[in-house]
């Protein structure tokens, strides 16, 4: 059939397979142009596990880690459910002469007589693929990144993973076991394999039965099942921490009242889910019957009226008997119960609780009901008239607010896509004091400027706690924007710096925003959360991704990912700029690859691969050729003993970290607004907090090893759209951005090179190699008579490089102590992992800087 021939075309001629993980997985879809298979691990997203916080006398950091062990080890007892099966499968040996592959053989799985009409494929070991071309592509992805973790996203055929982290975070948006079954076996294009349905099961019969919700300025263990708190209640720690109380009128938003069954439980009607949540759970003709149903009752009215009066049954068919008709069908289809039982906790002993209820395999779910918050004032913050809020960051604010109650998560949305309007919107949807972590002084500023540009929050309402700005706390509701490392900071503090902290302390904060999450390490997480006591959490990123395995916890001390944008699907939509990424081959002349060879120091071999003059004349070229079609160009160097080098060859304004800030920000905007400032040189200070939405091309001469989240950050900063963007879908085929990658062949720099692509391959981007740009621009040099053109220029070059050795190394400390000083987070911005593999030296200061 043509969607089995489809697949076959992709796996055989388009794409590798890139080996998993796991032990015989199917690994992801990549394009051929990278020979180097590199291993790829799904992301994942955990629970929004309530694990111990401030919030009562009794934190202790160690149970953090016990929390997080036990959780972590029933999730890897789960997923042996569907590793098992892929080893029980066959290998797949492609000839005598190549060696065996550990892939898992599906192909026995038979397809079913209307595969046609599906749009996914589910094999036994929970991997899902899906045609991005089926009709029921739109549904199909939106009910997907519900349940499953984003693997690969190419044009055509996309790759999920279910993990008991996604399954998790869908049972947080109120998708039952039931439903995700029921809709899986309506869109698989085979019977449901056994090993998902029981792994499925497994990973949500109990996650998400229980909640602990804050409300009333109470907490509450909440649930649909008695069953399921009578369960907690038999733990004698659980127990005891229970308040009895009597009925409690019911939240503002008009839920009823509610009542005490004979258990002493708090009856109440349960807050129910957004439709648009749902709307992809429905059958495709529900909307079809819905019209019938309307059509049917309105001939029905208009021919039995006369009996129906008589009957005295009018009101049985009147409009509201309609709408609960309705109400009741979609309810019965999402299985939605109609109340929730609860019992109230004592305040001061909700750590014991949550910890007893992950001993219980009861993980509870936090849920914020800030409307009904009397004890903490609100902010007087709206948005104003002209804020419009696209239609992505709507479903994914949807996400958190589904239920009229805040959940604590991850949104994931890429670079230039509005995660800070997001933020804004969800601060101002919440009105509570608000905390908005941040990685730097600069994002700071930037985070201020944008809640004053979206919102009318009266400007004594705003606070900034940084090293050069300490401002007091407004005494009531109040917005602050300050960093990680100014709240984690467990050094002495000066007296001005110990009150604001203090005051910091003693509020209950109704929502805490953390901007670049990825980049924040577990540990200094914990450090923030001992001293802020917040109610609601919210992280933002553009690359939940890290080369170590840190971004579980923050997963699990935040909670699930609630959504994440599809990059291409922004970019065919106007959202973002479509990008031509190109690696340009640099042959490594003669000179350099004798030295390069040879030499034994790890950072000179990484000086050498990256001042190669094949790369210098294609540097040259590049800017050149973009500065007379009147584009803006970037140039990236994380060496910053290179990047003086090409700056100076350039004559180019450069920006890295002894940068003063007056001179940084003459620099940037001067970049800004002159056509006679087209092109920047740029160290590893910008990869994140400088908005330059005029840049258009960037051109990257060398990297921080094998960083996939560096690669994503970088390209993020000319991914916002530009003006002549088209908005039609007509823009898939124009390019109105370029990024280069500049690799030098033959060393080690192609397999870095290969490593950092990953994860802009896995979202659907392709790199064009080009293998004949260092010729062209060899002979431009020699044509126009560029200094370095010639061989002697070379010999001249590699021994200013050899004789470099010691300011390489200086250069390189000052750079990381000036990030450290301007951006105490900024060591955490390097993956040690990828350090210690590309053998990069510099030693690793403490963190301070006049707290």
């Amino acid at each position: 059939d043509a969607s089995s021939k489809h697949i076959r075309a992709v796996s055989q001629s388009d794409a590798i397979p890139v080996i998993s993980s796991s032990a015989g997985g199917i690994g992801s879809i990549v394009p051929t142009k990278s020979s180097i298979d590199i291993p790829s691990k799904p992301l994942s997203s955990a629970s929004s596990v309530f694990v111990p916080s401030s919030n009562s006398e009794g934190f202790n950091a160690g149970s953090i880690e016990k929390s997080i062990h036990q959780l972590a080890s029933r999730t890897k007892a789960r997923e042996n459910i569907l590793s098992s099966s892929s080893t029980r499968r066959g290998k797949i040996v492609p000839g005598n002469d190549a060696p065996a592959l550990s892939l898992a053989d599906f192909s026995d799985l038979e397809l079913l007589p209307d595969h046609c009409s599906r749009p996914c494929w589910v094999c036994p070991d929970g991997t899902i693929y899906l045609e991005a071309f089926h009709d029921l592509y739109t549904t199909a992805y939106d009910f997907l990144v519900a349940i499953a973790e984003p693997v690969a996203r190419p044009e055509f055929l996309h790759e999920y993973k279910l993990t008991p982290f996604s399954l998790y975070a869908a049972v947080a948006t109120n998708i039952e076991t039931d439903v995700i079954l029921k809709v899986l076996r309506r869109m698989c294009k085979v019977e449901l394999p056994d090993e998902v349905v029981k792994f499925i099961t497994s990973c949500t019969n109990r996650y998400g039965k229980a909640k602990l919700v804050l409300k009333h300025n109470r907490f509450y263990v909440e649930s649909e099942h008695p069953e399921v708190l009578r369960d907690l209640l038999r733990d004698p720690v659980i127990a005891t921490a229970r308040v009895a109380e009597a009925a409690v009128p019911a939240a503002a938003g008009g839920r009823g009242t509610s009542s005490v069954d004979k258990d002493g439980f708090v009856v109440q009607q349960k807050a129910m889910e957004m439709e648009a949540n749902l709307e992809m759970l429905r059958e495709p003709g529900d909307d079809e019957d819905d019209e019938n149903e309307e059509d049917d009752d309105e001939s029905d009215d208009d021919d039995g009226s006369e009996d129906a009066a008589a009957s005295g049954d009018v009101e049985e068919d009147g409009p509201q008997a309609k709408k609960s008709r309705k109400d009741r069908k979609k309810k019965t289809f999402v299985g939605v119960a109609p109340s929730t039982v609860s019992f109230q906790v004592s305040a001061d002993r909700v750590e014991d609780v949550k910890r007893h209820a992950i001993d219980l395999d009861y993980p509870l779910m936090e849920e914020y009901d800030f409307a009904n918050d009397q004890m903490n004032p609100d902010i007087p913050m709206d948005l104003k008239p002209h804020t419009r809020i696209r239609r992505y960051q709507e479903r994914s604010l949807a996400k958190m607010f589904g239920n009229g109650r805040a959940r604590s998560g991850i949104i994931v949305l890429p670079c230039g896509a509005g995660k800070t309007l997001t933020g804004v919107t969800a601060a101002q949807t919440v009105k509570k004091s608000c905390i908005c972590l941040c990685t730097n002084a600069v994002s700071v500023l930037q985070w201020k400027y944008q809640f004053k540009l979206w919102t009318n929050i009266p400007e004594e309402r705003i606070a900034c706690f940084t090293s050069d700005n300490k401002e007091p706390l407004h005494p009531e509701a109040c917005l602050l924007v300050t960093t990680y490392t100014m709240v984690s900071y467990s050094g002495k503090r000066s007296e001005k710096s110990a009150a604001v902290m203090n005051a910091i302390q003693s509020r209950e904060w109704g929502l805490m925003l953390m901007d670049e999450v990825h980049v924040v390490p577990a540990k200094m997480f914990r450090k923030v959360m001992s001293s802020v006591k917040s109610h609601c959490k919210l992280g933002l990123t553009a690359t939940l991704v890290r080369e170590d395995d840190l971004i579980g916890d923050l997963n699990y001390l935040i909670g699930p990912k609630l959504y994440e944008a599809n990059w291409m699907d922004l970019t065919s939509q106007g959202f973002l700029a479509n990008v031509q990424c190109v690696e340009v081959w640099c042959p490594m002349t003669g000179p350099f690859m004798r030295e390069y060879l040879t030499h034994k120091n790890a950072r000179m071999k990484q000086l050498l691969y990256v001042m190669n003059p094949a790369k210098v004349r294609a540097v040259e070229y590049l800017v050149n050729f973009h500065e007379q079609r009147g584009d803006k160009i970037i140039v990236f160097s994380d060496l910053v003993y290179s990047l003086k080098q090409y700056a100076v060859m350039l004559a180019k304004p450069l920006i890295y970290g002894e940068t003063a800030e007056r001179e940084r920000q003459s620099i940037l905007g001067t970049f800004r607004t002159d056509s006679s400032v087209r092109t920047i040189c740029l160290s590893k200070v910008g990869d994140t907090s400088i908005d330059l939405p005029e840049a258009n091309v960037i051109i990257q001469v060398s990297s921080h090893f094998g960083s996939r989240r560096q690669e994503a950050q970088r390209l993020g900063r000319i991914l916002r759209p530009k003006s002549y963007t088209a908005t039609d879908g007509s823009n898939r085929d124009s390019f109105s951005a370029y990024f280069y990658t500049l690799v030098s062949t033959d060393t080690q720099e192609m397999y870095y090179s290969a490593k950092r692509q990953q994860y802009l391959i896995d979202q659907g981007y392709t790199f064009k190699i080009v293998t004949n740009l260092a010729k062209i621009a060899d002979a431009d040099c020699k044509m126009r008579g560029f200094k370095y053109s010639t061989p002697e220029a070379d010999r001249e070059l590699l021994a200013t490089v050899l004789k470099s050795e010691n300011d390489l190394e200086k250069g390189q400390r000052a750079e990381d102590n000036a990030i450290r000083k301007g951006n105490a987070d900024g060591a955490a911005l390097i993956d040690e992992r990828a350090r210690r593999v590309g053998g990069g030296g510099g030693r690793r200061g403490r963190a301070g800087g006049g707290k």
